[in-house]
């Protein structure tokens, strides 16, 4: 394991998974319409976050539809 913590930031217009293991986690719809978070509808312009808890979170799933989600996490 690495000693520092690794960022990735990117935006998405296809579906795709924050991997295992995430520490922390944001995702930003910056598109015109609905996307799909962790199987959970997110309105144009709304944000989401996972934050620390102590532990790791499992795969989180997304899918950007017709629309482009920001993602941001650290592992």
């Amino acid at each position: 394991m690495d000693v520092l913590a690794n960022i990735t930031e990117q935006d998405f217009t296809e579906a795709g998974e924050i991997p295992l293991g995430v520490l922390y986690a944001s995702v930003k719809n910056v598109g015109q319409t609905p996307v799909m978070v962790n199987n959970v509808e997110l309105a144009a312009g709304k944000a989401k976050g996972y934050p620390f808890v102590g532990k790791p979170y499992g795969v989180i799933p997304f899918d950007p539809q017709d629309s482009t989600l920001r993602v941001l996490y650290v592992l």
